[in-house]
């Protein structure tokens, strides 16, 4: 099975909108989750009686998809955000780790539901803790990141945020607890 089918397209206004299937074996669901990139989406859930079926509700969708005007955004494309966190310790202690954890978790879950990318990778680094996101909009993965991580209590003070390019290693400060004028990993 492809796991999740992720698709993107501009309404006639320019809105970003996204669609996402998935099959849910746990509760033998073909799951929908649609919406305006940046705003809660809504979710449809199909009961499936087996995996084939889920397949067939799979490829059905991705047809619709493509039928509606909806396709991938290449990686290239898009943009890369990074949540990073300022730690006391070079290579970050347990609860730097345990902070890693809670945040990735948090992000992955916030941003999925708004149709705002995925959390690709963390890594700890000269005293930072590093989550890099890739999304399709910067601004909009920006607000949602200090939204989650203000409401999951997670240290807000320590949070910058950064952006570039998919290519780019330059990346431009989007937020910081304190008066900066650069962002670096």
């Amino acid at each position: 099975m492809s796991g999740i089918i992720r698709v993107y397209k501009r309404n006639d206004d320019g809105v970003l909108e996204f669609r996402e299937g998935w099959f849910d074996e746990d509760y033998s669901q073909f799951v929908m989750n649609h919406g305006v990139v940046g705003h809660q989406s809504k979710t449809d859930e199909t009961d499936v009686a087996d995996a084939a079926a889920a397949e067939g509700l799979m490829d059905a969708f991705a047809v619709q998809c493509a039928e509606d005007g909806f396709a991938e955004i290449p990686e290239e494309e898009q943009f890369w955000v990074v949540a990073q966190y300022a730690l006391k310790t070079k290579d970050g202690t347990d609860r730097d780790r345990y902070l890693e954890e809670k945040a990735k978790d948090a992000l992955i879950s916030h941003l999925a539901w708004r149709g705002l990318g995925v959390v690709d990778r963390s890594e700890f680094s000269d005293a930072k803790l590093n989550i890099f996101i890739l999304t399709p909009d910067v601004n909009k993965a920006v607000n949602a990141i200090k939204v989650c991580i203000r409401g999951e209590d997670l240290d807000f003070t320590k949070l910058s945020i950064g952006a570039a390019a998919f290519g780019e290693t330059a990346f431009k400060l989007k937020h910081s607890p304190k008066p900066a004028n650069s962002f670096t990993l």
